[in-house]
Order: structure tokens, then sequence, then C-alpha cells
């Protein structure tokens, strides 16, 4: 394949908007190949592990690890890193700099909950014996992780486990059972980073204090710190290795070249914002609203959009496939409408990814149709919720 052909850089708004990012078109084998090495090079030689959502709430919680190992990176690379990435007169190689960079004796494996039994694995087969491992902001899709669990348990000296998602009853009993210090807070009420905060013995200093409450202002969609936005752009659009390291150093009052680089990437991401809510329709399903649209963009800034056009729920679907749902106060059922479509996540948010497609074609379809598929699913979905609520 010709890569101009997925080449960001050279496609109109318009078609970035409708069309995945390049990573999409690359295979799974590569992907995973890629994953491994990278996990392997983490895990190996490490004096602790940490298997961590690549959120700002998981990588929060790395953040606070490090501080409490003394296993912080030079944040100086990064930050000439970032500066080169708006300056024109600059050279900046990322990957280059990510291969090249120094490793924390903190090791970290990012994950997701589809991903977590391969990280757990990984982490298995290449962990030192008796070495501290940690698992955050992550909770199993079913009890299949246990095995991998246990594996786990029987390399390390020890395994906590910090989370603050809604975990099934047999599940939580079978990981602590396997040897794990799992500790879950209150899924409305802390983030993950907050559970960490309280249940490790450290006296963390200010600035870490703080970016645990903005990272809960951002992960459970409080809204009222506007330093969480940052945290939310920067975490996503950074590698994890640079926003554990920018973030350990200077909480969430980010430094010039993190602004400046948000300020930067910012433009384009507002004009996919607009283009996803112009794409938007409204529906009555049950007692609800439902905004549903269409794009690659900023899912929370579009959920609020629609709210304030009177939707009580949103549904945005990605060219990927998968599809965020959020709701409000008038909605507090994301995670139920999500787990009929092989999702999950929380009351007010959640994710999910239809099983509906079976080869590219059905994909050429996703993204000339704007995700008319998987938006029926998914109303079909709100429509079963709705019944049961009656």
């Amino acid at each position: 394949m010709d890569d101009s052909l997925i080449d960001d850089d050279d496609l109109s708004l318009s078609r970035k908007s409708r069309l995945p990012g390049a990573g999409f078109f690359y295979p799974d084998s590569l992907d995973e190949e890629y994953a491994d090495r990278r996990a392997r090079e983490a895990i190996e030689g490490a004096e602790t592990v940490v298997v961590a959502d690549g959120d700002a709430d998981g990588l929060g919680c790395v953040a606070l690890l490090r501080e409490v190992y003394d296993a912080a990176l030079d944040v100086a690379p990064f930050e000439e890193s970032l500066a080169a990435r708006t300056d024109p007169t600059l050279t900046d190689d990322e990957d280059e700099d990510e291969e090249d960079r120094e490793e924390s004796p903190v090791g970290l494996v990012t994950a997701s909950p589809h991903s977590l039994d391969a990280a757990l694995e990984r982490v298995a087969a290449y962990v030192d014996p008796g070495v501290d491992v940690y698992v955050c902001d992550l909770c199993p899709d079913d009890a299949a992780v246990i095995e991998v669990v246990e594996q786990v348990v029987a390399r390390a000296e020890t395994v906590r486990w910090f989370d603050h998602h809604q975990w099934d009853d047999e599940i939580a009993t079978a990981v602590r059972e396997a040897g794990v210090d799992l500790v879950v807070g209150e899924s409305d009420e802390e983030c993950t980073a907050d559970v960490a905060l309280r249940s490790l013995d450290y006296d963390f200093p200010d600035h870490l204090v703080d970016l645990a409450a903005v990272t809960r202002d951002h992960d459970l969609w409080i809204k009222e710190d506007p330093r969480s936005d940052d945290l939310a752009d920067y975490s996503h659009w950074a590698s994890a290795e640079e926003y554990v390291t920018v973030v350990g150093q200077y909480g969430p009052a980010l430094p010039d070249p993190v602004v400046d680089y948000l300020d930067h990437r910012r433009v384009e991401k507002e004009n996919l914002i607009e283009a996803a809510i112009d794409r938007a329709d409204l529906k009555s399903v049950g007692p609800w609203t439902v905004g549903v649209t269409y794009g690659r963009c900023s899912q929370n800034e579009v959920a609020e959009a629609l709210r304030e056009r009177g939707a009580d729920a949103a549904v945005i679907v990605k060219p990927a496939g998968s599809a965020s749902i959020r709701g409000s106060e008038g909605f507090e059922r994301a995670h139920e409408v999500a787990g009929l479509v092989n999702g999950g996540g929380h009351p007010r948010a959640a994710g999910c990814k239809p099983d509906i497609y079976d080869d590219m074609l059905d994909y050429a379809h996703h993204w000339t149709t704007e995700g008319a598929t998987t938006k029926q699913v998914i109303l079909a979905a709100f429509e079963r919720v709705a019944s049961e609520a009656e």
C-alpha cells in the first residue's frame, strides 16, 4: 500500500474526520510483535513493573509509583522534544528518541481491558523473580485472567492492584484469593490515582496530590478544573513515558513547552470536534434523548455539545469501529448499554466495539455510511435498556 494513502498529513480535514488513523491499517501481528518487544525491554531487569491503562488516570498512577521508588526519568529530553514539535526550525525524531531514551527501574507496560491478559502474560514471562508488580486502572473483562494472574503472583514478590471500575464480585474474590492485594475505589467518587494515592504508604509532594485531584476531575467527568482538559489532551497525544515523566515532575501545572504543544494540536482538534457536531442527530429512545454522531474526534467535548442541544446521552462512533457512550444526570446507564455491545465502563462514561466487522468490506461500509450499522446496533442496546427500565 502507498504510504500516502494513510498519511494524515496528506488528508483534508473532512476525510481525516471520516477515516481511522494510520495505525489502524497495520496488521495486528506487527502491533503484537512491537508490543512484545517494548514490553520485554521495560520488564526485563526492572526493579518494579507496572501494568497500567494508557490514559491520564492509569499513567498518573505510574507517576505516583515512580515517585515512591525514586525512579523518575530526566524531564529535560522530553521538553526538548516537545519544543521541536512546535518549532519548524527544529528537528524532532520522536520515535528515535523513544528507542534511545533511558529506561526507568519502574518498568511500564500499557494495556487496555481487552489486552490485559496479553500484558500480564508478558509480565509472567519476562519479570525477574522477586519483583514488585502493580496493575492500575484496569478491570478484567472475564475470569479467564485468573490463570495468568496466578502466574504473575508465583514470580513476583508482591502484586498490588488499584482500580475504580465496577468489578464482578466473583472475579474480584478470585483475584484476591490468587494472592493479589486488590483495592477498588468507588467508581463515582474516586479515580484510580486517588486509590493509589491513599493506598501507598508514602508522603507525596503537593504537586502529585494535586495531580490525583485534577485527574479525578477529568476521569469522573466532573469538569470543574480547567486543567483536567490539559491532562486529558496531553495523555492522549504524548507517549506514555513522556506523560508520566512530565506530570511526575510538574503535576497538573504543565510547563510552557507542553502548553505550546497543546495549543498547536488543539487547532485541528477543534475542527474535528466541529465536524462531528455538525453530523449529529438527536434520537428519542424510551424516556431519553440520545445524540448520535460519527468521526475521529475528542468525544468528551462532542458529548458536552450534544448535551447542550438537549441530549441525555451521547454516542460518538469512531472510524476504527469503536464507540464512546457518555451520560449525564438524566442518564446514568452508559455501562449497561455498552455491556450489551461488547463493552463496559462507568454509569456516565463507557465504551464499546460491536462485533460486526467481518472483513474490510464491512469497514469500508462503516466509513462511507458514517457508522450507520454501528449506530443502529448501539441504539438497539439503548432500546433494550429502556425496556428493562420500564
